[in-house]
């Protein structure tokens, strides 16, 4: 979970003004970059099955669109905050610029537990959401998608809601929906997968063998699973994983030091990524501490969950075998987190970068949507893999010729293409 006291938008904002220096970014643009375009609050009552009224605070920030309609997921979680929509919008539009998709960055949230709502009440509360902002949000505006601890599902009731309010069917207005009702085969996999493409074109550079590693991932979400998935399948061995355990309200690191196994895993593990402990442990799982994940003797980290867990006190927990840290989750890791881990010359693919997968490849169930024509499983992950191995090798280049700090080297990209796209239309 987020620590106490920690704003990610004020982290996204020093990340941008880092940046805005080294591109020496005049005024006009550094403000129009610092801060959403546009950003919307609303409550959404919601009639509960015992006949009582909840209501709940809804967000949507819509950051940049010069480059094309905002994209971005939508967050069901207890401790959502409009600040950290804020900064999700905000690395949205980095994450789109720096793949090369024209869309925009947008994010939206709902205060909410869905462990806590039946089915039922779920449905009506994205019903709700949907209202709240019908007339702001569409295929050319603004294309909600699934996040954390959303679902295909949820994506499916917005998009029926929306099209009952417009009174058209509109496939491309929503994205991770369930295939055969406008999904894009492939979408599951894509974040995770894209995170072990870029791992992949990392180690060929450092010149590693794949089969030759070890790691430690953080989350078992959706992103974590395919990630292992693929690591795995392509040699690579995970000894720890840490989740969220909801009935203790804590998280836990699982090891097993000869190879964690997914089946095994995936079989204990509820659908929002917890793991069943007394299971584990039955499986020959060591119970660890949440952050035991960090200080594992591996050769590359994944955090994969939330953000703010690479910190200035995790960070000094990295054992000096790791040589590659890739960022699964959004804003994982702090700047005063990259002082450290610059200095000690860990291979660092950014967040915006290394799980950009997930907003390609609702990209490419756009394109199928709106063209009504749906690809192969084999072209949606060959597509990817082409996308984020020309992003990765753009990026690394532009790091090495002017000896810059991977992070550094993916927002000059980024951030280039949206100022100039904002220049170009005479916003600035």
């Amino acid at each position: 979970m987020a620590t106490k006291g920690f704003n990610a938008f004020e982290m996204a904002q020093k990340q941008f003004d880092t940046v805005a220096d080294l591109l020496e970014l005049d005024q006009p643009t550094r403000d129009l970059l610092r801060q959403p375009l546009r950003e919307y609050h609303f409550s959404i009552p919601v009639r509960m099955d015992d006949n009582s009224v909840r209501v709940f605070r809804g967000f949507r920030c819509q950051h940049n669109d010069a480059r094309g309609p905002c994209k971005g997921g939508i967050r069901f979680h207890p401790q959502e905050t409009i600040d950290t929509v804020r900064a999700l919008s905000m690395w949205m539009t980095w994450k789109c610029a720096v793949v090369d998709i024209p869309l925009g960055g947008g994010k939206g949230g709902v205060i909410c537990d869905p462990h806590d709502l039946s089915p039922r009440e779920q449905e009506r509360l994205c019903r709700g959401w949907i209202r709240a902002i019908a007339q702001d949000i569409g295929h050319l505006r603004d294309v909600p998608a699934p996040d954390v601890m959303t679902s295909p599902q949820h994506m499916l009731w917005m998009l029926d809601e929306f099209e009952t309010i417009h009174g058209a069917k509109y496939p491309g207005f929503i994205t991770g929906k369930p295939v055969g009702m406008g999904g894009s085969l492939g979408r599951t996999e894509a974040t995770g997968y894209s995170l072990i493409y870029t791992v992949r074109e990392a180690l060929k550079e450092l010149g590693i063998k794949i089969e030759t590693t070890v790691a430690s991932v953080q989350g078992f979400g959706n992103v974590a699973q395919y990630a292992i998935e693929l690591y795995t399948r392509l040699g690579g061995k995970v000894i720890a994983v840490a989740c969220w355990d909801q009935a203790d309200q804590a998280s836990y690191t699982y090891r097993k030091k000869r190879g964690v196994s997914l089946e095994e895993l995936r079989a204990i593990t509820d659908r929002f990524g917890g793991i069943d402990k007394a299971k584990a442990e039955a499986l020959e799982y060591e119970r660890l501490p949440g952050d035991a994940w960090i200080e594992q003797d591996v050769d590359i980290l994944l955090p994969c969950a939330l953000e703010n867990q690479v910190n200035a006190e995790t960070v000094k927990k990295i054992a000096p075998r790791v040589k590659v840290m890739a960022e699964g989750a959004n804003g994982p890791t702090t700047p005063e987190a990259d002082v450290v881990i610059k200095s000690r010359g860990i291979f660092v693919i950014p967040d915006f970068l290394a799980n950009a997968g997930g907003v390609t490849c609702s990209y490419f169930e756009q394109v199928q949507c709106n063209m009504n024509y749906f690809w192969t499983k084999e072209e949606v992950l060959t597509r990817l893999d082409d996308k984020m191995t020309s992003a990765f090798k753009a990026v690394s280049e532009l790091a090495r010729t002017r000896k810059l700090y991977m992070r550094d080297a993916a927002y000059v990209i980024s951030v280039s293409r949206v100022a100039n796209a904002c220049k170009d239309r005479g916003w600035v």
